[in-house]
């Protein structure tokens, strides 16, 4: 789940106020605006000065509670609602200024957006939803069912290709959902909460799948939720917002371990530290050269802690394959009891 150096979508001082004047109010305070003016200007600071970058094939998390500005700052990041000021880069061009024809042809071709709400067709089979974007790019029958077929057997739906939306459960739903939206082969993937109206076992089960797809289709996703636990498990880096600002942007290992503010403090606080912290952060400098395994020092202390034996040191690898330290089962416990933070 790692991408990287390339910027793929770069957001510059993006700033979204709705109220009346906006842009002249903003354009007369500046971009130091506090609470209180925008109170009494009747402005609401959806999104405030924010500056983001996201890198090509990393899972880019988007998190805060609600009302902290997430949705409408990935709306703004696709341009569903117009910003109030800043610059939003797209492969390095200002997509603030593509007219309507040149944005609708990078919806249909560069963009995938899946959402909460499914919003699949009732008229239409499985089949008829996946092939549907391509129907309107304009693609023969033939070709958008052929790749239609190919996108729903990769989200595991093969042989329900005739089914009406009616007849799927939920999950099945939002799969087609998220089928509907790769049928285009997006080089941008933005999911706002896909998985928060499914049941927790189904939104387990369609996180795994997300991954899945993720090793192989090695998209640019941003990916909104308010759930830190789901942001933990897909995130490559998670930026956290309040009132409408991001408050820190980092990995999850580095949001937990050093959080910039209180308010990210008390966000992460109740996340066990084994499920962020990776092997890095707790290995040692190697003692012997008889190890019983080599780990890689991205893994996660939760992930890897069921293959340790009593006793027993492990290599810990870079990622060339070379040797950068060892951890003991004893290591791993020490997180576990809350001992050792990194």
């Amino acid at each position: 789940m790692t991408g990287d150096n390339t910027i793929k979508l770069a957001c510059q001082g993006v700033w979204k106020l709705f109220g009346n004047g906006e842009r002249d109010f903003l354009r007369r305070h500046g971009d130091d605006v506090d609470d209180a003016t925008l109170k009494d200007a009747g402005m609401i600071g959806a999104v405030r000065d924010v500056n983001l970058d996201i890198h090509e094939g990393e899972i880019f998390v988007i998190m805060g509670l609600s009302g902290s500005g997430k949705s409408t700052l990935v709306r703004c990041l696709s341009r569903l609602i117009e910003p109030t000021a800043g610059r939003i880069l797209f492969n390095g061009d200002d997509l603030l200024a593509a007219d309507e024809a040149g944005l609708i042809e990078i919806r249909r071709h560069k963009m995938g957006m899946v959402f909460q709400h499914f919003a699949l067709l009732p008229h239409l089979t499985v089949l008829g939803n996946v092939a549907f974007p391509l129907e309107i790019q304009g693609v023969s029958r033939t070709e958008r069912e052929q790749r239609a077929r190919e996108i729903i057997a990769l989200v595991g739906l093969e042989g329900r290709e005739s089914y009406y939306p009616r007849e799927l459960s939920g999950g099945q739903q939002q799969r087609v959902g998220i089928a509907r939206s790769l049928a285009v082969e997006p080089e941008l993937w933005f999911l706002d909460e896909p998985f928060s109206a499914l049941d927790p076992l189904i939104r387990r089960e369609m996180q795994d799948e997300f991954i899945r797809l993720q090793n192989v289709l090695h998209k640019t996703i941003v990916f909104i939720t308010h759930d830190f636990d789901e942001a933990i498990r897909l995130a490559d880096r998670i930026a956290i917002m309040k009132d409408g600002r991001v408050i820190q942007t980092g990995t999850p290992e580095e949001l937990v371990t050093a959080p910039a503010t209180d308010y990210v403090a008390e966000f992460t606080n109740d996340i066990p530290r084994a499920k962020v912290l990776t092997l890095k952060s707790i290995m040692r400098a190697a003692s012997s050269a008889d190890h019983a395994g080599r780990l890689s020092a991205a893994e996660r202390i939760a992930d890897v802690a069921p293959r340790f034996e009593p006793g027993k040191s492990y290599a810990v690898v870079d990622e060339a394959g070379d040797m950068v330290g060892e951890v003991t089962r004893d290591d791993l416990v020490e997180v576990f009891m809350g001992r050792r933070d990194g």
